[in-house]
């Protein structure tokens, strides 16, 4: 543990805030991870998405076991391997990462979306079912309202509804990438369903890889 903190203290100030990122990205990708009922086994999918049709281009995945214990604010260690391996499993590269998970609102403000950002060097942002940390009042009920995720004086994300009164998701930058951009990224994923169509595709692939009982390895 003390050896995964240390990881993060080093690699936190690599992390660019600035941004603004790509506005227009021609590929967008989804990553998640899911695990098996008994918690020894899990699936990493990549699912790189044209970003105008949102159809998918390209895809990977890869099935092992997890590379950490679970301990709250270090979840990237237990899935990062499984994640660069499939992402080193595609043939298109894609020009932003959408995580299911945070970036800056962590309470060490170096989520998964930062971590796996600094990593590859791409753009990359968080979108949580979920917050993390933070206090917020509810955005308005429309589509696009959004309110301020804080952290104490510290502004760490955006409490953003993406259908009209369905729960509202929590988007934190990652690396590369301004607030308003990524907001504006995930309002562009999110045209019928309240999760980016990443995360949907990515969710997808990854249980059917536990369903279908892969074994180790990866599939591109």
């Amino acid at each position: 543990m003390a050896g995964a903190l240390a990881v993060q203290e080093r690699l936190r100030p690599l992390v660019d805030l600035v941004g603004p990122g790509p506005t227009a990205p021609a590929t967008v990708a989804g990553l998640d991870v899911a695990y098996a009922e008994s918690g020894d086994r899990l699936a990493a999918a990549v699912t790189v998405l044209d970003a105008r049709t949102l159809a998918v281009v390209d895809e990977a995945v890869s099935v092992g076991r997890p590379a950490f214990d679970y301990v709250p604010g270090l979840f990237a260690f237990r899935e990062l391997p499984a994640l660069l391996d499939a992402l080193d499993g595609l043939t298109v590269r894609p020009e932003l990462l959408v995580c299911d998970g945070h970036g800056l609102a962590h309470p060490r403000r170096f989520g998964l979306a930062c971590h796996l950002g600094v990593v590859t060097g791409l753009p990359a942002i968080g979108v949580g079912k979920t917050p993390l940390v933070g206090q917020w009042s509810p955005p308005g009920e429309r589509r696009g309202s959004w309110a301020p995720l804080r952290d104490g004086d510290e502004v760490v994300g955006r409490v953003l509804r993406t259908r009209d009164g369905v729960k509202p998701v929590f988007v934190s930058v990652g690396h590369r990438m301004g607030l308003d951009n990524a907001a504006a990224r995930v309002l562009a994923l999110t045209p019928r369903h309240r999760l980016p169509e990443t995360t949907r595709t990515a969710d997808r692939l990854c249980r059917d890889a536990l369903a279908g009982g892969a074994r180790g390895g990866r599939r591109g």
